[in-house]
């Protein structure tokens, strides 16, 4: 058993896409054409991190009430972790990009992390290898 696949709340489709295909690196699985379940156009947009197989759901915001939530899913918590094997390097990167942290690097017991904004605003923790033991 495992996660398939979960919804991200965004404004924009391509804005969306480009941050995390361009931006952190993931792989745009699908981009397709798709419908409202009232008969309204959308896309079906799913992007992952390479190598894995669970995918983010790129979802535009449908209505006032998923517009109020774009960028606070998680009520200003870290709602997603994401972590590489080469946590420096990864920082280094984003931070070129224009990624933006919240918070410096620290070292916890699972690992080194920092907080970052995702193209939304949802908070995201950069975590590196899990600590040996």
């Amino acid at each position: 058993m495992h996660l398939e696949r979960f919804t991200l709340i965004v404004d924009d489709y391509d804005e969306a896409i480009r941050f995390f295909v361009a931006t952190l690196e993931f792989e745009l699985v699908e981009d397709s054409p798709s419908s409202t379940n009232d008969g309204r156009a959308k896309r079906w947009v799913v992007v992952r991190p390479p190598g894995t197989t669970t995918g983010l759901l790129l979802a535009r915001a449908d209505g006032e009430r998923q517009e109020r939530v774009v960028g606070d899913q998680f009520a200003a918590r870290v709602g997603l972790f994401l972590r590489v094997d080469d946590f420096q390097a990864s920082y280094d990167r984003m931070r070129a990009a224009g990624v933006e942290f919240v918070t410096e690097p620290r070292r916890e017991p699972y690992g080194e992390v920092a907080v970052f904004l995702d193209v939304a605003g949802n908070r995201w923790d950069l975590l590196g290898p899990r600590p040996y033991r």
